[in-house]
């Protein structure tokens, strides 16, 4: 009688890598995320208080109340009564693998592969080794120059492929492994012309790639001297590697994640990028490998958390990815799940951003993402100019072809009115701006300028008289609104001389307080509608002011600007109470002067309150 047949090495392994137990579990048992696990009541008695948990990141499950504990196939096995073939085999179809066949010819080819992943780690230990020998100097000091020490060389397991033909694969012949193992890992090449096989990596900085286990699989390598071409190679497909499929960092990545680092994976375009973002606090970042985001990607990042965050390069380059990704996006978005965007400034990359200007900077970049809803809106409004009614019409088509290319019914629809509504604003905006602009052309034959326009103009001619000195600050903040973000309940304080300054700022704070866009046309169109001309006139004649960076000094002078409006209750007068101007007795014009202005106010507000405090006390006894 013939032996059964065992499932091969490392199938069940790679299947259990590619499955969340919270995914599976929620479903039947409700969980609730409490730190690094999640909780919620044993499916196996009937308790009252949770003591029942479940690790993603450990990849396994516990119940306190029965005892009963193991990995998600024990899960399936306890709760559906299933055998340990049958319960692998329902995760095998749920995880898109197929169960191999229960044959000797089936476990062999898994042995191969184990032979193909050994020669690829043999490959990685000896990268390894190589960047540390003299060889690898020129690398090692290229590493360096870019913020990396050998404790991130170790922790990436960075590496250096030496400029020779045949180095590695002698090496590699001397671990035990053949030319055909070579071969078929992609390490090495067949010649063209009948000759020996030759390396395929050379001169080049290595980085491992690893599967969903964390087993090396493939490689990457870039080149070190300006001839070289191209600046990154990549394994080519092999049975272990296909680059459609795999992500830089997933395992370690999913592990960050899971151990508290947020909703989502941070997806960036090159393993530089991804590796400056884990060194610098970021630890779930991974980056596709030289391609377009695919759909199996995209599924795989969507398996390590609901809202991914895509991190591309400010650049025309980067916003074309961008706009790859939430084409591919969009059909497969549903409740729970969707994809953020980050569009870095100034044409940089996530390395170069933090190297020039620090963690804290990409962390506001990534707290600024935007939905991909507003991304899609951005996209379509900015295609060409509306200055016609069949243009307009167009981007309405073009709105309308994008929401229906989402599945899901209820999120098709949430996406129509949504762009319905911003297609709306946007339009009563253009036509408010076309009607200003013949305003102040002036009606035909007559020869005037309206009065709604008349005074704006002329008071701001030759710049903004002392009354109107808050409009500047306010409207900084309708110019670049994430300034909102960090002084919107200050601007909310402050006390603004002309009335019309105030309303313009009162609409803003609104706007932004019910999620609406918001922009100068938009501002300027509401205020119209409502009967605030001379607040309409006076944001739209107003100059453009500059661009704020997030994490600028403008910023914050821009914040102590704010605090002198609150401070001093108006611009250029006295501290109330004080007999002066400032510390110092003159104008306080100054960002320290507008600061030492808030202090002296706040301590003498704290002193008479502590005065009021103590005469009630008496008053009391």
């Amino acid at each position: 009688m013939s032996q059964p047949v065992r499932i091969p090495d490392g199938f069940v392994e790679e299947l259990k890598a590619r499955i969340r137990p919270s995914d599976v579990i929620g479903r039947k048992v409700k969980l609730t995320k409490k730190g690094k696990e999640w909780v919620g009541l044993s499916p196996f008695t009937n308790e009252k208080t949770p003591s029942f948990y479940v690790n993603d990141q450990k990849r396994i499950f516990k119940c306190f109340s029965s005892g009963t504990g193991g990995d998600v196939i024990n899960f399936i096995m306890e709760t559906e009564r299933l055998s340990f073939m049958e319960a692998v085999e329902k995760l095998a179809e749920e995880a898109g693998m197929q169960l191999p066949k229960a044959s000797p010819q089936a476990v062999e080819e898994y042995d191969h592969r184990k032979r193909l992943v050994a020669a690829c780690e043999a490959a990685a230990h000896w990268f390894e080794d190589r960047l540390h020998a003299s060889e690898g100097a020129a690398t090692r000091t290229y590493l360096e120059g870019r913020g990396l020490d050998p404790a991130a060389w170790k922790r990436h397991r960075l590496g250096y492929a030496p400029d020779d033909w045949r180095r590695t694969r002698g090496h590699l012949h001397a671990e035990g492994f053949t030319d055909k193992e070579l071969v078929e890992t992609g390490l090495i090449k067949e010649s063209d012309k009948g000759g020996e096989p030759f390396d395929f990596f050379r001169g080049r900085l290595m980085f491992p790639i690893t599967d969903v286990r964390g087993a090396v699989i493939a490689f990457g390598g870039r080149g070190l001297t300006p001839d070289a071409k191209p600046k990154y190679l990549n394994s080519g497909d092999t049975e272990l590697f296909h680059k459609s499929t795999v992500l830089y960092r997933y395992k370690a990545a999913r592990e960050a994640l899971g151990a508290g680092e947020g909703g989502g994976l941070i997806v960036c375009e090159g393993y530089m990028d991804a590796i400056a973002l884990a060194e610098a606090g970021f630890g779930h970042a991974v980056a596709p490998l030289g391609t377009a985001l695919t759909e199996d990607q995209l599924q795989l990042i969507w398996k390590a958390g609901p809202e991914p965050v895509m991190c591309f390069d400010g650049d025309r380059a980067g916003l074309g990815a961008a706009y790859r990704a939430l084409d591919r996006a969009l059909p497969f978005v549903e409740p729970g799940r969707s994809v953020f965007f980050v569009l870095l400034p100034d044409g940089m990359d996530p390395d170069d951003l933090i190297r020039a200007r620090g963690p804290m900077a990409m962390r506001e970049q990534i707290e600024q993402r935007l939905p991909l809803s507003e991304l899609l809106w951005r996209r379509e409004r900015d295609a060409e100019p509306l200055d016609t009614p069949e243009r307009q019409a167009g981007l309405e088509a073009r709105l309308m072809t994008a929401c229906g290319q989402i599945r899901h019914g209820g999120v098709k629809a949430a996406y129509e009115r949504d762009l319905k509504s911003r297609l709306r604003d946007h339009m009563w905006a253009l036509r408010d701006a076309k009607r200003s602009a013949s305003y102040r052309k002036g009606r035909p034959g007559s020869g005037q300028i309206p009065a709604d326009g008349e005074p704006a103009q002329a008071e701001l001619k030759q710049g903004p008289p002392p009354k109107l000195r808050g409009l500047g600050t306010v409207v900084m903040a309708v110019d670049s609104p994430f300034l909102l973000a960090i002084g919107a309940e200050t601007l909310a304080a402050c006390a603004l001389a002309d009335p019309d300054v105030t309303k313009i700022r009162d609409v803003l704070l609104d706007l932004a307080n019910a999620g609406k866009p918001i922009d100068r046309a938009v501002l300027t169109a509401h205020l119209t509608q409502t009967g605030f001309m001379r607040a309409a006139s006076l944001l739209k004649e107003y100059p453009v002011t500059p661009q704020i960076a997030a994490n600028g000094p403008e910023a914050r002078e821009w914040l102590i600007a704010l605090e002198q409006y609150v401070a001093a209750g108006r611009p250029g007068q006295e501290i109330p109470g004080s007999g002066m101007d400032d510390a110092s007795g003159a104008a306080s014009t100054s960002p320290s002067g507008w600061r030492r202005r808030h202090q002296m106010v706040a301590e003498r507000r704290a002193l008479k309150a502590r005065m009021n405090e103590a005469a009630g006390k008496r008053s009391d006894s």
